[in-house]
């Protein structure tokens, strides 16, 4: 059972790790969800109040940072509301409409396409849009460290107790 609770809890780091780039896959709450099935597979003993505390502290800061950080690329640049809502919407659609290209692609043209809609002109619309992809990647970026840190300190408890 032990064999099989790490190499579920190993998988769901994986798919939680991906899911930092990939919008559709669980990201975060893959790799807490990891923790909980560490501890019904294998024990909770490690885990206390400090670890639990810590780790849903992260959660809700990724959560937060990710929709705060992709938003203020696109405020930055300039954009409105509706900048934000077709960036969000086409970094959901964009890797399914361009597979291989749709992550960055698809908060551009979401983003353009708000700022259009509004009235705005294509110039700054444009910026707008390069502004969502910046919002993008460093949105990626803060995740990825952030989630890294969750599994590390996962490790840490897990080994050191």
């Amino acid at each position: 059972m032990v064999e099989l609770g790490w190499v579920l809890v190993i998988l769901l780091f994986v798919v939680g790790m991906l899911g930092a780039v990939y919008p559709v896959l669980p990201g975060v709450l893959a790799i807490y969800g990891a923790f909980f099935l560490y501890g019904w597979l294998i024990s909770f003993k490690p885990f206390g109040f400090w670890f639990w505390l810590i780790q849903s502290l992260i959660v809700l800061i990724v959560i937060v940072a990710d929709y705060a950080v992709s938003a203020l690329g696109v405020k930055k640049f300039g954009g409105s509301r509706a900048s934000v809502i077709g960036s969000t919407i086409g970094l959901i659609l964009g890797p399914f409409v361009i597979p291989a290209f749709g992550l960055i692609i698809g908060p551009f043209v979401g983003a353009v396409i708000g700022e259009l809609i509004i009235g705005t002109a294509w110039n700054k619309a444009f910026s707008v849009g390069f502004g969502s992809v910046l919002g993008f990647f460093a949105s990626t970026a803060v995740k990825i460290v952030l989630q890294l840190m969750m599994i590390v300190l996962f490790l840490i408890w897990v080994f050191a107790h």
